[in-house]
């Protein structure tokens, strides 16, 4: 079910991992940020806004990991927008004809294997290289673009209803998750949490990709508690960070996995140019 968190701002919340997807309502219809994971979840995300007597207008993903490039033909053919470099590493994906299968076969170890929509996968436009903003008739919605977690990663501020939406950031049950094939993944994912932290007041709510949404007086803990996770991983120490170890939500002791496996990832930077970077 949709459930408004500001004003003209709804989030359909996903069984599979907390995935969210945003709903921003404009004159004619409504944006799309990140639509949902299933195909009866999508579906179900299409009969609300049908219900609402709202198309969707435009689409936007946030980043080119596969569950934040789903569609669903019920959704329409409205536009759907990336960042410039979003679309590129989408097309360099897609340009291998596996790649869909390799996602369907991955997906074949969780509970939501043959429940994915992947047809319409990843049919984004990018967007000029200095956009600022979403092109459509509602809300002004700015693009933060940064190199975190993938490459061309998009927050977006929707100023007028004081909300971001963070992508795969500022989550409270995920650890920050460093892009490992970037250029400088920790430098990357600090100047990231810089950039937010310069929004962060005007913000009353905060959307993360995966997980709870936090009001104004989280949006500067999430960013505190993600810089202190980095910095610890940067510096060797144990971070000492809820999300991972005994404290960790139940059902999301994996996440202690995925900080094992970059850990692994700094050594074996390390071993290259031996620097943590």
């Amino acid at each position: 079910m949709l459930r408004q968190v500001a004003e003209g701002v709804l989030v359909h919340q996903s069984e599979f991992v907390r995935s969210n997807a945003v709903v921003v309502r404009g004159r004619a219809g409504v944006l799309l940020i990140d639509p949902g994971v299933t195909g009866s979840e999508i579906d179900c995300l299409a009969d609300d806004l049908s219900d609402l007597g709202q198309p969707v207008v435009a689409g936007f993903s946030t980043h080119p990991d596969w569950d934040h490039l789903l569609w669903h033909a019920r959704l329409g053919e409205a536009p759907r927008y990336g960042t410039a470099r979003c679309a590129a590493a989408v097309r360099d994906q897609l340009s291998d004809a596996d790649a869909k299968a390799r996602i369907a076969e991955h997906l074949l170890e969780t509970e939501i294997a043959g429940r994915v929509p992947l047809d319409l996968l990843g049919l984004i436009t990018g967007l000029p290289a200095e956009a600022t903003r979403i092109p459509w008739d509602g809300p002004e919605v700015r693009i933060l673009e940064h190199q975190a977690h993938a490459p061309g990663h998009a927050a977006l501020l929707i100023g007028e209803h004081g909300v971001l939406v963070a992508g795969d950031m500022l989550s409270d049950v995920l650890i920050p998750m460093l892009d490992w094939d970037g250029a400088d993944p920790i430098e990357d994912y600090l100047a990231a949490l810089r950039l937010l932290e310069g929004v962060a007041g005007d913000v009353d709510a905060v959307v993360p990709g995966h997980g709870s949404v936090g009001g104004a007086g989280e949006v500067q803990a999430r960013i505190d508690r993600d810089r202190a996770y980095v910095l610890a991983l940067r510096d060797g120490r144990a971070p000492a960070d809820p999300r991972i170890g005994p404290s960790a939500e139940p059902g999301w002791e994996w996440v202690g996995d995925v900080h094992e496996g970059q850990l692994r990832s700094l050594v074996r930077r390390s071993g290259r140019d031996g620097t943590p970077r």
